[in-house]
């Protein structure tokens, strides 16, 4: 008896693909052959012919502003170095580390991370084999509680951060902007946990503010206790340009271990290279608009907006770019709004980031040209007082001269007389102070004046706080009408 048996299947020809095959499959398979068959551009290297003050220029290579390269030569470590203009042949890069060393004809090597491979069930008819010479961050939840420095490296001495759970994992440090039209308003208020803050300057979600102030005026105390008392999800602390004594003391004296317990730390100090330090800036930045995407609340404290404007002031005049107002170039009022306008509020539903930028007064001058670009851009600025801080009133903000200008959409209209009422009590007394001191003040005469100076005592412990002591904005409302008698 005869067993028919299957006929064996016709060789197919290269390429072919079985009948019945998805049309998920194939998609994929071709966007495979497409990857495999585009072309692999060359490396180009240039060569470093002139070094001069901050700047170091290299001759054949073109790669575009932005690029992160490799300074190497032999016997020596690799220098990065981000190029950050051109003129003709010539690129000029910043580099990040030491270039103690470095001799004319050495190789500069931009460093890349090439696209991956198309995934399957993702949308690749449009993909394009493409080259990224950006830098590229380690970015997630494994910074929660560690102290990194601007390129992501540990400085807390807790062991490198875990990347092989996917807790941290590199990212871009620049994303596409969002449009303003997709971005939530401001319409819920913010419990910063500091008295003065909650009841004259309330302070709403998604808030971006500057925190004015000279040197020695409880600048850093401040911060620290919205760290601390703030109700955020995640604490983005950047410690930009300031002295390197203050980064562990910040920490340790004045975060503490609470706070430091939902906070990520990136320290760029003042001895860092400009481009350093500006990256610090960013790579904060980048980290809160990572949580924010997550729909988290984060809390974003930077110091100092100042003086991440004086790093991109010495990168601009050491490549040329003319000095302007006070010696900033025009680079420097470009550069604060971009990085100002990646917080606030994310995408409709998601999640928020409110900044505090702190910006120094040299001098106690509010004219100073950032600080007057600064106030221009920000949705209200905190001015801290040299005058109230000698008098030991803390934290020392002056609130007839800080303003939030999202306040009347957050608060309450009870809340908002009983702080309109204060402000002009406490303004009362403070043009007759000086009468009052001589003795030139009799009662009975102006009702408001009285007024004032029967309740200054009040209005003075209302606006003022211990550091350790947290102050809830319920609270803190309650006792303001209480002060003011409605």
């Amino acid at each position: 008896m005869n067993i028919p048996t299957a006929s064996p299947p016709a060789p197919q020809a290269a390429g072919d693909l079985p009948a019945g095959l998805p049309n998920a499959w194939q998609h994929y398979l071709d966007d495979l052959k497409a990857h495999a068959a585009g072309p692999v551009p060359l490396e180009v290297q240039g060569t470093l012919v002139r070094v001069a003050g901050l700047v170091l220029e290299a001759a054949g290579l073109r790669v575009p502003v932005g690029s992160v390269c490799e300074v190497r030569m032999e016997g020596q470590p690799p220098v990065l170095a981000e190029v950050v203009g051109f003129s003709g042949d010539r690129a000029y890069l910043m580099p990040t580390g030491e270039v103690q060393g470095l001799a004319s004809g050495a190789r500069v090597v931009p460093r890349s991370v090439a696209t991956p491979p198309p995934r399957l069930g993702a949308d690749n008819h449009l993909w394009r084999r493409s080259i990224d010479r950006t830098r590229h961050l380690p970015i997630g939840d494994g910074l929660i509680g560690r102290v990194v420095d601007s390129e992501g490296v540990p400085m807390d001495r807790l062991g490198p951060l875990d990347t092989r759970s996917g807790a941290v994992h590199s990212e871009p440090l620049v994303r596409r902007p969002i449009n303003a039209m997709d971005r939530d308003p401001v319409r819920l208020p913010l419990d910063t946990g500091v008295r003065a803050i909650n009841t004259m300057l309330t302070v709403g979600r998604g808030q971006r503010i500057g925190l004015f102030a000279g040197s020695g005026v409880g600048k850093s105390v401040l911060l620290g206790m919205m760290a601390k008392y703030t109700a955020a999800d995640v604490i983005v602390v950047g410690l930009i340009g300031e002295r390197g004594r203050e980064v562990k003391e910040f920490i340790e004296d004045i975060l503490g271990t609470e706070g430091l317990k939902r906070a990520v730390v990136v320290a760029a100090p003042a001895d860092a290279p400009p481009l350093t330090r500006m990256q610090g800036a960013n790579y904060a930045t980048a980290i809160a608009e990572h949580f924010r995407d997550k729909g988290q609340h984060v809390l974003l404290l930077m110091d100092s907006l100042t003086r991440y404007a004086m790093a991109q002031r010495e990168i601009a005049l050491a490549i040329g770019e003319p000095p302007a107002t006070k010696g900033y170039p025009p680079s420097c009022f470009a550069k604060l709004p971009q990085l100002v306008e990646r917080s606030g509020n994310g995408l409709n539903g998601c999640g928020s980031i409110t900044a505090f930028y702190t910006v120094l007064s040299e001098g106690d001058d509010q004219q100073d040209p950032i600080a007057d670009a600064a106030r221009a851009i920000l949705d209200g600025h905190i001015v801290l007082s040299r005058e109230l801080a000698e008098a030991g009133h803390y934290p020392a903000i002056d609130i007839e001269r800080s303003a939030s200008r999202v306040m009347h959409n957050v608060a309450e209209p009870a809340h908002l007389a009983a702080a309109r009422r204060l402000r002009q009590l406490w303004s009362r007394y403070q043009k007759a102070r000086d009468l009052i001191a001589l003795g030139a003040y009799a009662p009975g005469n102006d009702a408001e004046l009285d007024m004032a100076v029967k309740g200054i005592d009040a209005m003075r412990g209302l606006l003022q706080q211990d550091m350790h002591e947290p102050a809830r904005l319920g609270d803190s409302v309650a006792r303001l009408r209480q002060v003011t008698g409605l």
